[in-house]
């Protein structure tokens, strides 16, 4: 946890110097209980940003290939990430999420799965949208806008918190196609970009 805080702190002050980062509607994020935060994914820079930008610890999910490399993997762990496997449903790390929420942790997810390198939205993974089903935790959409490269102006604009709703225990797969579409579409209001745009 210190490790996590003290990145933050950090960050604070790196972020608005080398990035002339600007957060917008950072109260937007519930002060309490859990809380799935998803946002846009198109650069390194995104956890970074994503997690500096808000007030309350966030525990990220990402990709198990991180945690395989040495030294950095322990870091992620240090800091609260934890693995998942793309090509599949990862029960493990849906697990480790719902538990999160249920502690009244804030859990991190990139939607997409993985960075676009075009600037276009990628078809976002149902995980977020069983997640959010699961729990009955708000879903609250961030778009960030301008992390590529190392230097420029970064915004972070955060979005007020919606629920997704399911009529049984086990999801039909038209809710999950609606869910998936309201997360896409309220990150890319925010972004600034209309649904399946250059998020640039």
């Amino acid at each position: 946890m210190l490790l996590y805080w003290f990145a933050w702190v950090l960050l604070q002050v790196i972020l608005p110097v080398l990035r002339r980062w600007k957060v917008i509607g950072r109260t937007n994020l519930p002060s309490e209980g859990g809380v799935i935060v998803i946002a846009n994914h198109q650069s390194y820079w995104d956890p970074l940003v994503l997690g500096a930008a808000l007030p309350r610890r966030v525990f990220f999910m990402a990709k198990e290939e991180l945690f395989r490399i040495p030294v950095f993997g322990a870091i992620l762990r240090l800091v609260g990430a934890f693995p998942v496997k793309r090509e599949s449903f990862d029960r493990k790390a849906f697990k480790t999420a719902l538990d999160y929420l249920m502690r009244g942790r804030v859990v991190g997810i990139f939607p997409e799965g993985r960075r676009s390198h075009t600037g276009q939205f990628l078809p976002p993974q149902p995980g977020a949208v069983f997640l959010a089903l699961k729990a009955g935790a708000p879903l609250v959409p961030v778009g960030l806008i301008g992390t590529r490269g190392v230097f420029g102006k970064v915004t972070v604009q955060v979005g007020k918190p919606f629920f997704l709703h399911t009529e049984s225990a086990k999801p039909s797969r038209a809710e999950i196609e609606d869910g998936s579409a309201k997360i896409t579409a309220a990150i890319a209001a925010l972004a600034g970009a209309d649904t399946g745009q250059s998020w640039k």
